[in-house]
Order: C-alpha cells, then sequence, then structure tokens
C-alpha cells in the first residue's frame, strides 16, 4: 500500500508547466493589447508588450499570438499619442 503519489521528472514537468505559462502570457497579452485599443491604454499597452516580450523570451507555442500583442501593444500607445496631440492634452476623451 502506498500512501503518496511516485516520482516523476520535474525537469519535464517544469518545461511544460514553464510553456503553459507561456502559452497564456502570449494570450493574455493579445487580449489586453486588443481592450487597451478601446480604453486605459495608457496602462494596458505596456503590460500587453511586457507580457508578449515575456512569453517570447520564455518560448512559447503561440508566437504569432504573442507578436499580435506585441503589435497591439505598441499600437495601444501610438493611439494614445496621436490622440493626445489631436486634443493637446496630456490626456484623451470621446
Amino acid at each position: 500500500m502506498q500512501l503518496t503519489a511516485p516520482a516523476t521528472s520535474s525537469s519535464t514537468d517544469f518545461k511544460a508547466t514553464g510553456r503553459r505559462d507561456a502559452d497564456g502570457m502570449a494570450v493574455a497579452s493579445f487580449i489586453l493589447g486588443l481592450v487597451g485599443l478601446l480604453v486605459l491604454n495608457v496602462f494596458l499597452g505596456p503590460i500587453a508588450i511586457a507580457l508578449a516580450g515575456a512569453a517570447l523570451w520564455r518560448g512559447t507555442a503561440r508566437r504569432g499570438r504573442a507578436l499580435l500583442g506585441l503589435g497591439l501593444g505598441i499600437a495601444d500607445l501610438l493611439v494614445l499619442v496621436a490622440f493626445m496631440q489631436l486634443d493637446s492634452t496630456v490626456s484623451w476623451n470621446f
């Protein structure tokens, strides 16, 4: 009778968990970048860029989604700068 689980290879489990975390970061960067085009782009843009960079650095399987999140994060900041220039203010509103 065995009361504990058998020992498994921890390096294989760590790689699977790290890949899954990186995939989640790629998806989160895409979603935050997409939402950031509409609201709170001053906050969501840099977060999307950071998550996409971390996902790419960790070797995500969803490389395309991470690159889209990176592009959308940069677009968030460009939209913010464009609206700030049009309004001649530090923030923008509708």
